[in-house]
């Protein structure tokens, strides 16, 4: 192959084209935020939210990219600094872009979303956030700038997948009761629909499960250890 040399007055020009576009043209500020949900039996599908100290306002937390951070490293330095949560990785939920979205600037949003176990939050509150709460995803109360819109499409998100898969988030064990699984799928499901019957459920279940052949330690409504299943794998599925 034939070693031909750029010349420098080409490579001249290509950086000054790269320096203007990097520098003279307007850009966003990037920021992440993150939808942290959990559930309670008695109050479904729950969000933190924080209070900001600034403002005084409630809102999802978040925090603008640093220099050389990955959006990853953006939201696990958020939740920790301003919730005290670590050891929990939000996947990526969707681009808020309107260039008015925020008042103070032009920033687009990169929100994120994670469900996760109540005991996964019970470091909650030891971070710099002036006060946190956790209240219904159908019911986020007043929040700042389009944070309502990211818990809405959060929410939808998650119960869609609840939809399609048992416990994907994985808030059980690896083992669990149907009695189990229904619990959390009806603690994920919009509080105005009627709980999952017992029958139906496990007749929505039954392609997408497989008996382990053990029992529960507990014992079931009819007073008998309960059987246990696990989620059915690509394996299973090619068998």
């Amino acid at each position: 192959m034939r070693n031909t040399e750029i010349p420098d007055s080409d490579i001249s020009r290509v950086a000054e084209a790269t320096d203007k576009f990097c520098y003279e043209f307007p850009r966003a500020i990037v920021a992440v935020d993150t939808a942290l949900l959990t559930i309670h039996p008695g109050r479904g599908l729950l969000v933190v939210e924080m209070e900001r100290g600034d403002t005084g306002k409630w809102a999802l937390p978040g925090t603008f990219l640093r220099e050389h951070e990955t959006l990853a490293g953006a939201v696990e330095r958020s939740l920790d600094e301003k919730l005290g949560v670590r050891d929990i990785r939000p996947a990526q939920l969707y681009v808020f872009d309107d260039p008015h979205r925020d008042e103070r600037h032009w920033v687009l949003s990169v929100a994120h979303v994670a469900v996760v176990r109540p005991n996964q939050l019970q470091s909650l509150g030891r971070g710099t956030a002036k006060s946190t709460r956790l209240v219904s995803v159908d019911r986020p109360g007043e929040l700042a700038w389009d944070h309502p819109n990211i818990v809405k499409r959060a929410k939808e998100y998650v119960r869609s997948r609840y939809e399609e898969q048992p416990d994907p988030d994985r808030l059980l064990g690896n083992t669990f009761t149907l009695r189990e699984l229904r619990l959390v799928h009806d603690a994920v499901a919009d509080n105005d629909e009627p709980p999952w019957d017992r029958d139906a459920f496990r007749r929505r279940m039954h392609n997408l499960l497989v008996p382990t052949g053990g029992k529960s330690e507990n014992t079931g409504s009819r007073g008998r250890p309960a059987q246990l299943f696990r989620r059915r794998s690509a394996r299973d599925r090619s068998l």
